[in-house]
C-alpha cells in the first residue's frame, strides 16, 4: 500500500496459509514473508518472488527474518532448529547446535541486537537461551520468574551509546507484563502492564528512548524509558507499602485507594498524572458486597451503567465496544483462540460464500474463521443453520479484531442462547413456550388472533431470536437494543421479543394470513425501537414470577479464562449422527463429484474421439474426392502431353532438316573462307619480304653513311682536340713562366728582407751596447724586463723552429709536384703514342682531363702555400716594427718606426712585407745571430731548388712542344660542332 495515496501497489500472492511475520533487508529492496508452511523471498522493486523455502508439514516453520546489517537470512523451524543462509547464493551458512539436555525449550518468539550479534529464544518456558551468531555457541541461559509460563514477545531496548550491541531485553510473557531485564547481570530492571491491564503486543522506538504498548482494553500506551529507568531506581513511597497490607487485610478497606492490581506495588514508576491513574475510582466507606458484584472490568460499575443507559438510551457510540468488553467481561484468551484457528477452516463452512454472498472478501474471510472457531469449539454450532445469521452482525462490527468477534459470539451462545439446542434439529419449544406465557399473560387478544390463523411462536418469535433482530432493525436501532440486552438479564432477550410483538399488535391484528405474518416478521417495520425497549422493562417488571424466563434462566456467566468452558447443552446423538450423516453425504458428494468428474472426462473423451473420427471421415471424404478430381486431371493432361509430344515430335523433324541444312551451308561458307584467308596470308607474305628487303638496303646505306660520318666526326674531333692541346700547351706554358717570374720575385723579396732584418739587428745591437755603457743604472731597473724578454726569444726559438717545419713542407710538396708532373709528362707521351694512330678513345681522354685538373688543383695549392708563407714574412716584418717603436718610446734610442717605414718606401719595398723579429735579450746577442744565419742559408736553398724544377719543367714542355709539331702537322677541317 502507498501510504500517502492510500492505493493498492502490488497484491503479492503465494501463500496458502495466514503470514505470521515479514522481514525486510537493509537495503529496502528484498522482504521475506513468513507462514507455517514456507517462507517466500521478495523483490520489492518488482514485486515477484525470487525464491521459496519448503519445509515438510511435520516441521513447519515458526519465523525467517534478516539479520541486521548483513546479507544473511536466520530461518527458526518447529523443531527448533535454527540455520543461516547466505542471502546472495542461499546457501547454508551454518546451523546452531542443539542445546544440552535438560534445558530443550520449544522456540516460539525470537529477537536479534542491532549489531546482529546476540540471538535470543525463548517459548513456552520461563527460560530464555542467548545465543552468540559470531561463535555459534549457546552463551547463557537465563531464569525468568516463576510467574512467567510462557514467553509471547521479545524485544531489545536500544541505546545511542551500545554501538548496536543492546544489553536491556523486554520480554512479555503470558501474564500479559513486559519486563525488562539486564541479559549480562539477569537483574529485572523495570516492567510495565499488569494481570487487569494487560499488554497485549509491544514496540521499542529505533533511538530506545519510548515504548509503545497496545493494551488487552484496546487502549495505546506510550511510555518513556527514561522516566521508568529513573523512577525503578528510586526506593518505593509508603503508599505503596499501605496498598501491599491492604491485599494482605481485607479490614482495613476503608483506610485505602483501589488499584487496579494488588502488584501495583511493584511498580512505583508510574507518574501520578498518567491515563492509569485516571481511571482509579474511590470506593466510599460503606461498600457492600453486593456493589463488588457489580464492578466490572476497566474501573466500571454495572449499576451505574444502567442507570446510564436508562437515562440516554444508549451508550455513547465512541466507548459502546469497551463497554460491551467489560459487561460480557471476554477473558481474551489469545492461546486458546489461537489454537481454534490453527485447525484451519471447518468442512461446515468451506464454501459458505455460496450460501452467503458477501461482497467484501475481508467480511467473508473473518465470518469464515469466526464460524469455523466455532465449529471447532463445539460441534453443534457446524450443524447449526441459523449460526451464520446469529453470527453476522458481531461480525460486522467486530471484523478488526477476531477475538473478540468469537469471545462475544460464544458469550451470546452461552447466555443469551440458553436452552436453544436441547430440541435440536427443532427449534428451542421451551424457549418459544416461555414467550407464549409471557404473551398470553400480557395481550391474550393478540394470542388469540395468533391462534385463530394458526401463527405459531414459530413464526412470530423465531425469527427475531435467530437472526438476533438483524433483519428487522437497523444499524443504529440494533446497537441500541443491545445495549439493553448486554446491560440486564439474559431473560431480557426474551422480553425484547415479546415487546416487539406487542408494540407491533395494531399491525398483527390486520393481519389475516400466514404469509403476511411471516413478512411482517422478517422485514422492517415503522416501529419505534424505544417504545419497545421500555415495554421490554414493563414486563420485566410486570411479568409474575412463576412465567418469568429470569426464574428459568441462569444467570450470565462470562466466558473461564486461559481456555473456553464445554458447550455439551444439546442433544449430542443427534448432533453425532447429523455429523456422520453429513460426513457421508460429503464423502458421497465426494463420490459422486468423481464419477461425475470421470463422466464429464468420458464423455468429453467420447465427444473428441467422435470428433476426431467425424473429422478423419471428412477428411477421407475430401480426399477421395480430391483423388478422383487429380485423376481426371490426370488424364486430361496426359491427352494433352501426348498431342504435345506429336507435335514436339514433328518439329524436331523440321529442326533437324534445317539444322543439316545450315550445317551444309556453314561448311561451304567456312571452305571459302579459308581460301580466302590463306590467299590474303600469301599476299601478306609477299608485302612482307619486299619490305624487309627494301628495308635492308636502305639500312645499308644509312649504315655507310653514318660510317662516313663517324669517320668524319673523328677526324673533326681529332683535329679539335689536337688545337686544344695546343692551346693548353701554350696556356700552360705561359702560366709556369708567370709562377717562375712570381717565385723569383718572392725569393729577392725575401732575401732583401732578411738583409734588412740583418741590418736592424746589427743596429739594434750597436745601440744597445751604447745604451749598457752609458746608462748601467738603467740596466738594474730594467733587471725586471729582462725575464720577459728571455720568454720573448724562446718565443722567436719556437717560431723559428716552426718556420723551419713549414719550409721542409714546402719542399715535401715541391718534390709532390715534380713527381706528379713526371706522371703528367708520361702520361702526355702516351697520349701522343695513341693519336698517332688516331685510335684515342673518349675514355681515355677523360682522364687526361682529369689529371690536367688534378695539376690545377695542386698549382693553386701551390699558390696558396706561397701567399700564407708571404702573409707569414709580412707579420713578421709588423712585429719588428712595433717591438722596434715600444723600445723607442721607453729609451728613445732606437729609430722610430715612421722613418723605418719611410726608409723601406724610398727603397721600393712595401712595410708590411718586412717580417717582424721577436724581442732580444742584450746579454744574447750570438745565439739570435747564429738562427738568422741558419734560417736565411735555408731559404736560399729552397728558392734555388724551386727555380731548378721551374726551369726543367719548361725545357720539358718545350720538348714535347715541338714534338708534337713535328709528327702531325695541323690540318684544315670543315666548321663542325664538336661536343665532348
Amino acid at each position: 500500500m502507498e501510504t500517502e495515496t492510500k492505493e493498492l501497489v502490488s497484491w503479492m500472492r503465494g501463500h496458502d496459509s495466514s503470514v505470521s511475520s515479514i522481514s525486510v533487508h537493509g537495503s529496502g529492496r528484498y522482504a521475506i514473508t513468513t507462514s507455517t508452511d514456507t517462507a517466500q523471498l521478495w523483490d520489492l522493486d518488482t514485486f515477484q518472488r525470487k525464491r521459496k523455502l519448503n519445509v515438510r508439514q511435520s516441521v513447519g516453520i515458526q519465523k525467517v527474518f534478516f539479520l541486521p546489517l548483513s546479507n544473511t537470512i536466520l530461518s527458526c523451524f518447529k523443531d527448533n532448529s535454527v540455520f543461516a543462509w547466505e542471502f546472495d547464493t542461499l546457501h547454508c551458512k551454518y546451523q546452531l547446535p542443539t542445546p544440552v539436555e535438560g534445558s530443550v525449550l520449544l522456540y516460539k518468539v525470537f529477537a536479534v541486537t542491532r549489531d546482529g550479534r546476540i540471538f535470543v529464544a525463548g517459548g513456552k518456558s520461563n527460560h530464555l537461551h542467548l545465543w552468540c551468531l559470531e561463535s555459534k555457541q549457546l552463551i547463557r541461559i537465563i531464569h525468568m520468574p516463576a510467574k512467567v509460563r510462557a514467553v509471547r514477545h521479545l524485544e531489545f531496548l536500544p541505546d545511542s551509546f551500545d554501538g548496536g550491541s543492546s544489553q536491556v531485553l523486554g520480554v512479555l510473557s503470558q501474564d500479559n507484563i513486559m519486563r525488562f531485564i539486564h541479559i549480562e547481570t539477569c537483574k529485572l530492571l523495570f516492567d510495565i502492564g499488569s494481570h487487569e491491564e494487560g499488554i497485549s503486543t509491544a514496540a521499542v522506538s529505533p533511538n530506545g528512548r519510548y515504548i509503545a504498548s497496545v493494551m488487552e482494553n484496546g487502549s495505546l500506551n506510550v511510555y518513556s524509558v527514561q522516566a521508568l529507568t529513573r523512577e525503578a531506581s528510586k526506593p518505593p513511597p509508603p503508599v505503596f507499602k499501605v496498598v501491599e497490607d491492604w491485599s494482605k487485610c481485607m479490614s482495613e478497606a476503608n483506610k485505602l485507594t483501589i488499584r487496579v492490581t494488588s502488584g501495583r506495588s511493584e511498580r512505583p514508576w508510574k507518574p501520578k498524572g498518567s491515563k492509569i491513574q485516571t481511571r482509579l475510582l474511590k470506593l466510599p466507606v460503606n461498600t457492600s458486597l453486593e456493589n463488588k458484584e457489580n464492578e466490572l472490568p476497566g474501573g466500571l460499575n454495572k449499576k451505574r451503567l444502567l442507570a446510564l443507559l436508562k437515562g440516554f438510551g444508549e451508550y455513547p457510540a465512541k466507548y459502546r465496544m469497551f463497554v460491551w468488553r467489560s459487561l460480557l467481561q471476554l477473558p481474551e484468551n489469545h492461546l486458546a483462540f489461537s489454537s481454534l484457528i490453527d485447525k484451519g477452516t471447518h468442512d461446515a463452512f468451506v464454501n459458505i460464500q455460496k450460501d452467503y454472498p458477501i461482497k467484501s472478501r475481508k467480511l467473508l474471510r473473518v465470518l469464515q474463521r469466526t464460524l469455523s472457531a466455532l465449529a471447532h469449539w463445539s460441534a453443534i454450532f457446524a450443524e447449526t443453520p441459523y449460526i451464520p445469521l446469529l453470527a453476522f452482525p458481531f461480525v460486522k462490527l467486530f471484523q478488526n479484531n477476531q477475538l473478540i468477534c468469537f469471545e462475544v459470539v460464544a458469550t451470546v451462545l452461552v447466555n443469551f442462547c440458553q436452552d436453544w439446542f436441547e430440541y435440536f434439529p427443532n427449534p428451542p419449544v421451551n424457549i418459544l413456550s416461555m414467550m407464549e406465557n409471557v404473551l398470553a399473560h400480557h395481550d391474550k387478544e393478540l394470542l388469540q388472533h395468533f391462534i385463530k390463523h394458526n401463527v405459531t411462536s414459530q413464526v412470530y418469535a423465531w425469527p427475531l431470536l435467530e437472526t438476533l433482530f438483524s433483519e428487522i432493525l437497523t444499524r443504529e436501532e440494533w446497537l441500541k437494543v443491545f445495549d439493553n440486552i448486554f446491560s440486564n438479564h439474559p431473560s431480557y432477550f426474551l422480553m425484547i421479543v415479546v415487546a416487539y410483538t406487542i408494540c407491533s399488535r395494531t399491525a398483527l391484528l390486520h393481519c389475516n394470513q400466514t404469509g403476511d405474518f411471516e413478512y411482517f416478521f422478517h422485514h422492517r417495520n415503522n416501529l419505534d425501537i424505544n417504545v419497545v425497549i421500555k415495554e421490554a422493562y414493563h414486563l420485566m417488571e410486570a411479568t409474575p414470577l412463576d412465567i418469568h424466563p429470569q426464574c428459568m434462566l441462569d444467570d450470565f456467566m462470562p466466558l473461564t479464562k486461559g481456555q473456553y468452558p464445554i458447550f455439551h447443552k444439546y442433544p449430542k446423538f443427534i448432533v453425532d449422527y447429523q455429523t456422520q450423516e453429513r460426513e457421508r453425504i460429503r464423502q458421497d458428494e465426494i463420490e459422486y463429484l468423481r464419477e461425475r468428474q470421470l463422466a464429464h472426462e468420458l464423455e468429453a473423451k467420447a465427444q473428441k474421439q467422435k470428433a476426431e473420427d467425424e473429422a478423419w471421415y471428412r477428411k477421407q471424404e475430401l480426399l477421395q474426392e480430391a483423388e478422383e478430381q487429380r485423376w481426371k486431371m490426370l488424364l486430361k493432361e496426359e491427352e494433352k502431353l501426348a498431342e504435345q509430344r506429336q507435335r514436339l515430335a514433328a518439329v524436331r523433324r523440321e529442326l533437324k532438316v534445317k539444322e543439316l541444312q545450315f550445317l551444309d551451308a556453314s561448311r561451304r561458307c567456312f571452305l571459302k573462307h579459308q581460301q580466302q584467308q590463306r590467299q590474303m596470308e600469301l599476299k601478306r607474305l609477299d608485302d612482307e619480304i619486299a619490305r624487309k628487303a627494301s628495308m635492308r638496303e636502305q639500312e645499308a646505306a644509312a649504315a655507310a653513311q653514318d660510317a662516313e660520318v663517324r669517320r668524319m666526326e673523328l677526324e673533326s674531333q681529332r683535329q679539335l682536340f689536337e688545337q686544344h692541346l695546343i692551346k693548353d700547351q701554350e696556356a700552360v706554358t705561359k702560366e709556369m713562366k708567370e709562377e717562375v717570374d712570381a717565385h723569383r720575385k718572392k725569393v729577392d723579396l725575401e732575401d732583401y728582407l732578411a738583409r734588412r732584418l740583418m741590418e736592424i739587428e746589427r743596429e739594434e745591437k750597436q745601440k744597445a751596447q751604447i745604451v749598457a755603457e752609458e746608462d748601467l743604472a738603467k740596466a738594474e731597473q730594467k733587471h725586471i724586463d729582462t725575464n720577459w724578454r728571455l720568454q720573448a726569444l724562446h718565443k722567436l726559438r719556437r717560431d723559428d723552429q716552426d718556420r723551419e717545419k713549414r719550409y721542409e713542407e714546402i719542399a715535401k710538396l715541391l718534390h709532390d709536384n715534380r713527381v706528379k708532373e713526371a706522371k703528367l709528362m708520361k702520361a702526355m707521351r702516351e697520349a701522343e703514342e695513341k693519336r698517332d694512330t688516331l685510335n684515342i678513345s673518349v675514355v681515355q681522354w677523360e682522364e687526361v682531363t682529369q689529371k690536367k685538373a688534378q695539376l690545377e688543383e695542386e698549382q693553386k695549392a701551390a699558390a696558396a702555400a706561397d701567399e700564407r708563407r708571404q702573409q707569414f714574412l709580412e707579420d713578421k716584418m709588423n712585429d719588428t716594427l712595433e717591438l722596434a717603436e715600444k723600445l723607442q718610446r721607453e729609451d728613445g734610442y732606437f729609430e722610430r718606426p715612421r722613418d723605418l717605414k719611410a726608409g723601406c718606401r724610398e727603397r721600393g719595398v712595401p712595410h708590411q712585407q718586412v717580417p717582424r723579429s721577436g724581442n732580444i735579450c742584450l746579454n744574447d746577442l750570438s745565439a739570435s745571430e747564429s738562427s738568422s744565419h741558419m734560417s736565411l742559408d735555408r731559404r736560399r736553398e729552397l728558392a734555388w731548388q724551386e727555380q731548378q724544377l721551374m726551369a726543367e719543367v719548361r725545357q720539358l714542355r718545350q720538348k714535347l712542344t715541338s714534338q708534337a709539331q713535328t709528327r702531325h702537322p695541323p690540318t684544315c677541317f670543315q666548321a663542325t660542332v664538336w661536343t665532348p
